[in-house]
């Protein structure tokens, strides 16, 4: 084999290497399905989502979500290369609604409410939100939940009062609450 035919398969080669690492990145890079299980379903074509009721499970990876209420939010349906049926429809944005469970590895989070944004990837609880990680436990009004960076972010309550009776007021912390076991 000649010099230039060596060097004419070596970049062949690398072409082909390169094409099956995009592909290959590009596969990986999908989301895995979502599976959710509930008592009860609704969806809505004009608002572009499905409404889970009763006992709601859902699973993607690593990540698990359980609620009451959930609902799903979706782009319009685009056409895809292929044949004229195909059509792909994607998540963005979930909220729940009662008590509400979020784990993804060994991060436990609890709240009343709860928004995903898929487009940044983050879980925001609200409404006695908690979370833990082993056996710290913090707590505050609100709690972000970068998935992909494994960072969680809280804010601190405000307090409330009480115009009609004063005498109720109760003092509460608006401030974020954490234990550390050691």
């Amino acid at each position: 084999m000649n010099r230039r035919a060596f060097r004419a398969l070596n970049i062949s080669f690398s072409v082909i290497a390169s094409l099956l690492l995009v592909i290959h990145s590009g596969l990986a890079a999908e989301d895995p399905p979502i599976q959710v299980e509930a008592n009860h379903m609704l969806s809505v074509e004009k608002t572009n989502s499905v409404q889970f009721s009763g006992d709601v499970d859902a699973k993607q990876g690593n990540v698990r979500i359980r609620c009451d209420l959930m609902t799903v939010y979706y782009s319009q349906a685009e056409k895809i290369a292929g044949p004229a049926e195909n059509k792909s429809q994607q998540v963005e944005k979930l909220t729940c609604d009662g008590n509400v469970e979020v784990t993804k590895d060994d991060w436990l989070g609890s709240s009343q409410n709860m928004v995903y944004l898929k487009k940044v990837r983050q879980v925001i609880l609200t409404g006695k939100a908690k979370a833990w990680q082993g056996q710290n436990m913090v707590s505050g009004d609100k709690i972000i939940y970068f998935i992909d960076q494994g960072r969680s972010e809280v804010e601190g309550g405000r307090p409330e009062a009480n115009l009609r009776n004063p005498s109720e007021n109760k003092a509460k912390s608006n401030r974020v609450n954490m234990t550390i076991q050691q």
